[in-house]
């Protein structure tokens, strides 16, 4: 036992730094931080007649769902899930698609994102009204909702240029925040000493078993761990032991906020019963202006981190064929950072829409809570799924599924009482989000099923021949053909009716760039096969589901190694521009496939791939997607024709007589 904690010792100090605990501080913990803000208050709005037993049982139940979902799934099991090093639903997705039951892990998959991407329109507007009415409690009369819009539009607005800058002070701005929460907390917690008795589970249980109204205080009280999820997901920019340490202090600021305004509530505050908030009505008054603004500044950081989050998720989803493809902005140097202009503008309009649905924070809460509920439940469905790929005691790993299951499965019910009255905002979102990804990921393994691959091998003679035929005009000095054949040496059969039939396309070298998504998260390296010395590279580049694809870039760098390794001369071989050493022209050809209404298939199947076509118009082309030069691209539009039934053969007709047309 001695030695396992000194090895523990030794690799917390080796892999937690103070500026990473800042940065976990500053990113990892705005959605669930904020939390203070409205959970007590909606708590409150259940049962404005409360007593004392109902608040020692709501303020257990909170202390105790921080411990069981925030502390033990996701600091002590979750983190441990890391797909090299990075998190969230899509990276552990990644990690166990390759199991036997991998059909309804896509549908898991799909579900868990879309909720999260939902949760991501509701929760910036939620968190931002919650911080601007404290204004209230200095000006009774002050119009939220213009304040709320107008900062929102700021948040959203300012994405396009990158948060590079600002983000430096995001981890001392939370620090105030958190050192705040339990300032005042602590201030207030000797007020009523009773509340400490709510570190007894035994108040929670006899609150949620003794109250008619339990689903409704559930569900307030799930609020607080809302976070959670994106916790997980910002495992790859903080590393698993600074999150774990920092939130070691998190969870204590936290909890004692969460007493604090008990202790305010139990001891008869003003206007405790009149619907105000505890968070705010607990503050002195003279550092009430100071606190809205420490709170609006936190709110802004909460939503920032959580946009972040979902431009990544996107990435990732597009990566791993869950989404369209899409046009991705990297707005700084550092891994993340990155801008996703439909999204944002998605994001932006549904926090807009949210804020003038619903107009106060009070009438969010019934919308907040739900969606997340749901990606909770599936990020457990594949963590146990983890557990058991990695050989976990089978009764560890169920006895971990049942427990969860449990109790997100009492929230879920708990929250689902919140359907009428505005949960069903992120429902309807989350199921257009997920008939989305579905219906994508459908379309693209049958698309990609039905397309024909040929051994490249086999042609390596006739392209060698092409290149030497002087009567055929040069296309390119270097023609580059982008191919996703799922395994190497492999190309599509219509790149090859390209090369040869279509329009034989002379050129000094013939480059076939085999782009292949990797499982791993930051993996990006290539493996050259020369088929004909200097003049036919077969390239397999791999890239990892994090990683965004510019070929540009990686096809120079490539073409700069073989260059020093003297297995490639770039030359041009027109005579006037070898005199003078100049490189040759560099043409890219993409094969893209449309689905042809002629094709005979299952009517299934056809609904399938039609509406699969509709949403790539919409998509961003592959050329944009790979970042290609559109200059230097031609794209070849062949149909892709599906025959799954037998069709019938239509026959010469015999005989005279029959109509036939008789030349003159």
């Amino acid at each position: 036992m001695t030695d396992i904690c000194k090895r523990w010792k030794e690799t917390l100090r080796s892999q937690t730094s103070a500026a990473g605990l800042l940065i976990a501080i500053g990113i990892v913990f705005g959605d669930i931080g904020t939390s203070p803000l409205y959970v007590m208050k909606a708590i409150l709005h259940v049962n404005p007649s409360y007593d004392n037993d109902y608040i020692l049982g709501a303020v257990s139940c909170v202390i105790w769902t921080l411990t069981l979902q925030t502390t033990v799934k996701y600091v002590m099991i979750a983190l441990r899930a890391d797909n090299s090093g990075e998190g969230g639903i899509m990276a552990l997705f990644s990690l166990v698609k390759r199991s036997y039951s991998r059909k309804w892990l896509f549908f898991i998959a799909a579900a868990g994102s879309s909720a999260m991407l939902a949760d991501g329109i509701i929760t910036p507007a939620m968190t931002v009204t919650s911080a601007v009415e404290g204004l209230r409690s200095l000006y009774p009369h002050t119009p939220t909702v213009p304040i709320v819009i107008a900062i929102i539009t700021a948040v959203f607005f300012v994405q396009r240029s990158g948060t590079s800058k600002i983000g430096r002070f995001f981890g001392p701005v939370m620090l105030l925040w958190f050192v705040m929460l339990g300032v005042t907390g602590l201030m207030n917690i000797g007020a009523d000493l009773s509340v400490l008795k709510a570190f007894n589970p035994y108040y929670a249980v006899r609150m949620v078993a003794g109250n008619p109204e339990w689903m409704f205080v559930l569900g307030a009280v799930f609020l607080c761990t809302t976070g959670a999820e994106a916790l997980y997901s910002d495992l790859g920019h903080c590393g698993r032991y600074n999150i774990t340490v920092s939130w070691l202090f998190v969870k204590v600021m936290l909890i004692i906020n969460y007493l604090g305004q008990g202790a305010w509530i139990l001891s008869g505050g003003p206007g405790a019963a009149d619907g105000v908030n505890p968070f705010y009505a607990m503050m002195p008054h003279g550092f009430l202006g100071a606190g809205i603004i420490i709170a609006t500044v936190a709110a802004i950081i909460a939503s920032q981190a959580l946009i972040t989050g979902v431009f990544t998720l996107i990435s990732e989803a597009i990566n791993l064929d869950f989404w369209p493809r899409m046009q991705i902005n990297h707005t700084g140097d550092i891994k993340g950072q990155m801008y996703v202009p439909a999204i944002n503008l998605f994001l932006y309009a549904g926090c807009v829409t949210t804020v003038m649905l619903f107009r106060s924070s009070d009438h969010m809460e019934a919308a907040y809570g739900l969606a997340i509920t749901a990606t909770m439940l599936c990020t457990t469905l594949l963590l146990w799924r983890y557990m058991m790929n990695r050989r976990v005691r089978a009764w560890i790993a169920w006895t971990f599924l049942i427990a969860f299951c449990l109790i997100e499965g009492l929230f879920l019910v708990a929250n689902l009482s919140k359907f009428v009255y505005g949960g069903w905002f992120t429902v309807i979102i989350a199921c257009v989000l997920c008939s989305v990804m579905l219906l994508w990921h459908k379309g693209r393994a049958f698309h990609l099923r039905h397309i024909d691959y040929k051994d490249f091998r086999d042609y390596v003679d006739i392209i060698s021949d092409i290149r030497s035929d002087k009567s055929i005009p040069q296309y390119a000095s270097n023609v580059v053909y982008v191919s996703f054949a799922p395994r190497p040496g492999m190309v599509e059969s219509k790149l090859l009716y390209s090369i040869i039939n279509k329009h034989p396309k002379r050129a000094d070298h013939y480059w076939i760039l085999r782009m292949e998504y990797s499982d791993e998260p930051d993996t990006l390296d290539y493996s050259v096969d020369m088929m004909v010395p200097d003049a036919i590279f077969l390239v397999s580049v791999r890239i990892g589901f994090k990683v965004q694809p510019r070929i540009n870039v990686f096809l120079r760098q490539i073409v700069e190694d073989l260059t020093e390794s003297g297995d490639l001369s770039l030359t041009s071989t027109y005579p006037s521009m070898r005199r003078r050493g100049i490189p040759g022209d560099f043409r890219f050809v993409l094969i893209r496939r449309v689905f042809s209404p002629s094709s005979s298939c299952k009517a299934y199947e056809r609904r399938i791939l039609t509406m699969y076509e509709m949403m790539r118009r919409v998509a961003v082309s592959t050329e944009q997607t790979l970042g290609l030069d559109t200059s230097t691209v031609s794209v070849e539009t062949v149909p892709l024709i599906i025959e799954t039934r037998q069709t019938e053969r239509i026959r010469k007709r015999t005989g005279s007589g029959d109509g036939a047309v008789t030349p003159r």
